[in-house]
């Protein structure tokens, strides 16, 4: 018996791709209202969470309370190293490129392998090794071309690719640390206890560096609940749902489109048009996290039988 895949899923996973690659887009329309980055980090996760609340609790409240104090604790350091991904990323459109900034935060992958060596003592898959390889040559070829001759990653520039990194390292350890509570709940009851532990503390955030939430106009606001809406849940939404039918690499590497959506809305929308030593660099790096993509799943089932899907 033979496994098919519903032909709309894979029209729900170029939605999802489409949905996400307005992220960066929406961001910067936000920030062009004035609209500093810690209240659209803060607006986007509250938005999120609020509209997730009435799903977790009418569903979902056995699961609810049957949680204990470390799985509390748990979704708390889940939600805060969310946080500091979303904070820094972005803060980082505000500083560089939307292809620059998406495509650094889009290594993921990358660091959840190196994670995985460091905290797991796994060893890593050759093709991985070699991933990781093309992806460091990618970050050379953007930092050291320019048509002047002079590294492109300086002043604002650098502080932007730092801070899409951190993004990067902090979204792969939100996926390493949070997988003992993800296999322990149901997705909307996990999404809804980490957007809302991220939306506390990006609120926090924004109380400490006394970032005003009020006093912008109706459009800066719009941009971030369609930044709720459409990237967070329309577009996290449908690669959750593609995980009943398709395996999570097919997945991983089909959302390294992503950053070429955002480049392709930057340049027609914001005129950005990144150098050509932009876009190899950039190119190497999809291929890299690709390949480490590749790798990561032969290490994991080696000998891995095909798993019948749920109908």
């Amino acid at each position: 018996m033979t496994n098919r895949i519903p032909p709309q899923v894979y029209f729900v996973m170029l939605a999802g791709i489409a949905a996400v690659s307005f992220a960066a887009i929406f961001v910067r329309s936000a920030m062009a209202e004035g609209i500093p980055s810690p209240a659209i980090a803060a607006g986007r996760l509250t938005l999120s969470a609020l509209i997730l609340t009435p799903f977790a609790l009418r569903g979902h409240r056995d699961v609810l309370s049957k949680l204990t104090r470390p799985d509390i604790l748990l979704a708390a350091v889940s939600g805060l190293l969310l946080a500091i991904h979303f904070g820094t990323w972005i803060a980082s459109l505000g500083l560089t490129s939307v292809l620059i900034s998406v495509v650094f935060v889009a290594t993921s992958p990358l660091w959840v392998a190196l994670l995985e060596v460091i905290f797991l003592r796994a060893r890593l898959a050759p093709l991985v090794v070699v991933g990781l390889v093309i992806a460091f040559i990618g970050g050379l070829v953007i930092g050291l071309g320019g048509e002047t001759g002079i590294a492109a990653f300086t002043g604002d520039s650098l502080t932007g690719s730092l801070l899409a990194l951190a993004g990067a390292v902090a979204l792969a350890l939100y996926l390493v640390i949070g997988r003992k509570l993800r296999a322990k709940l149901p997705l909307i009851p996990y999404i809804w206890l980490v957007y809302g532990f991220a939306a506390i503390f990006l609120l926090i955030v924004v109380l400490v560096t006394q970032t005003s939430l009020t006093g912008y106009s109706a459009q800066g606001y719009m941009w971030i609940v369609l930044l709720a809406l459409v990237p967070q849940l329309i577009g996290h939404g449908s690669f959750n749902f593609a995980l009943r039918y398709l395996s999570a690499t097919f997945i991983s590497i089909s959302t390294q489109m992503e950053p070429i959506g955002s480049a392709i809305a930057a340049y027609l929308l914001f005129n950005e048009t990144p150098t050509r030593e932009q876009l190899y660099g950039s190119v190497a790096i999809l291929v890299g996290v690709i390949l480490a993509s590749l790798g990561q799943q032969q290490k994991k089932e080696p000998d891995a039988k095909p798993q019948s899907r749920e109908e």
